[in-house]
């Protein structure tokens, strides 16, 4: 993949002219805009992440003057102070141009009617899916979160097309229009859906209880929001767009770039953003370069889904583990449906791990679990305790459905 040398030079001059957050880095770091003569000189450069985001908030990011800002967004602030992220009216401009990209590549025209079901207000959702839709002429119906009476009403009536939503939201929506008897009485078409991972299992189900096609969608706060990338018809890797950032994927410990097609960590860097302009931003999410040209002969080049975050990890017993390896186990035992909770506990002085699944209505819980718990120890390498249950037995979310419970520190 060609690598855009000149737009990088040009973005480190700016932020080193124009960024108190970068030129505090860079003096630390000892460099300056000049010494960036090659992509090896770039890949030396500092990293930034969420923390020290984190550190300047509420406005430390902000690179422009005071009246060039027309937007603040934020990160949650669920574990820490939120993010604060301005932006100029270019940047609004540019992230509704890169959403209205993303809805061509998943097959969208003006004729189709989008119900937006993320959130809204300082969140970057809810707002920048209605942006890109509005640029490409398609009807909004901006729902925002919950009340799901509603949704499946609005759905009905306003024959909504595309559906916009976490996959948690999704499976909700799926469950819930088959309850109500609303299968042929839906037009939904295809699904838009991001904000966390998700496996296979629950795919299909979206899929055919939906009726809908899916297109992953990816993007953070901190970067513009979703719609830096999506997938297309072919579904085999998600275009970013690379005249707006420039990605790599590095060794989490080595913290060096790894060569397309191996796994690592996302750093991103914007190449035009303005407000809060970002340089080798680690994002913890894990993923890879797809080397080669897509099928759809697209110019723009393809990362993977993203399989889970590096701040993800979770240890039991001396070993390490990742949501991803579950998805990945549960995903080819017969039986098992898509959704599942690890509960992390201390008994007796020792670490415990249950592993509740739901299971499918023709399948016996009991001979399920015994194949659930004899995977996980040959697979992941410790043992569990299993406990199935019928399809709706765990809960559901409108938001993100949380997957690993850890109770070993609570007080």
């Amino acid at each position: 993949m060609e690598k855009p040398l000149a737009a990088l030079q040009q973005l480190v001059k700016r932020v080193e002219a124009s960024s108190p957050f970068y030129q505090k880095i860079f003096k630390e770091a000892g460099v300056t805009a000049a010494d960036v003569k090659t992509m090896d000189d770039f890949n030396n450069l500092p990293f930034s992440e969420k923390a020290d985001l984190r550190r300047v908030y509420p406005l430390g990011l902000q690179a422009v003057p005071d009246e060039a800002v027309v937007r603040i967004h934020s990160s949650s602030g669920t574990t820490g102070d939120p993010v604060i992220i301005p932006y100029t009216k270019k940047d609004v401009e540019d992230w509704a141009i890169m959403f209205e990209r993303a809805y061509r590549y998943a097959g969208m025209t003006n004729r189709d009617r989008i119900q937006i079901t993320p959130g809204y207000g300082l969140w970057t959702a809810g707002i920048g899916f209605q942006a890109g839709a509005e640029r490409l002429g398609a009807m909004v119906i901006p729902m925002g979160p919950g009340n799901t009476p509603k949704q499946l009403k609005m759905m009905a009536d306003l024959k909504s097309t595309v559906i916009a939503c976490t996959s948690s939201y999704a499976l909700v929506l799926a469950e819930e229009v088959a309850k109500a008897g609303l299968r042929d009485k839906i037009c939904l078409t295809k699904g838009i859906i991001g904000s966390e991972r998700w496996g296979d299992k629950m795919r299909r189900r979206i899929v055919e209880e939906l009726g809908i096609e899916i297109y992953d969608i990816y993007g953070l706060t901190e970067v513009y929001g979703p719609g830096i990338a999506i997938d297309c018809e072919h579904h085999c890797g998600m275009h970013y767009w690379n005249d707006y950032i420039y990605m790599e994927i590095i060794d989490p410990d080595t913290l060096r770039p790894v060569p397309d097609g191996e796994y690592g960590e996302v750093v991103i860097t914007t190449l035009k953003k303005e407000g809060a302009p970002l340089l080798r931003y680690r994002t913890h999410d894990i993923s890879r370069i797809i080397p080669g040209e897509c099928p759809c002969g697209s110019p723009f080049p393809r990362h993977d889904r993203i399989l889970g975050r590096t701040d993800d990890m979770f240890k039991v017993k001396a070993v390490n583990m990742y949501p991803g390896q579950i998805d990945e186990l549960l995903r080819d035992i017969p039986g098992v449906s898509s959704e599942y909770q690890v509960r992390i506990f201390n008994q007796g002085g020792k670490d415990e791990v249950a592993l509740r699944f739901e299971v499918e209505e023709d399948a016996d819980i009991t001979a399920v679990e015994k194949a659930v718990g004899a995977g996980f120890k040959s697979r992941i390498g410790i043992s569990i305790t299993p406990q199935g249950g019928r399809i709706g037995s765990l809960p559901r979310s409108e938001k993100k459905t949380v997957r690993v419970i850890d109770e070993r520190y609570e007080s």
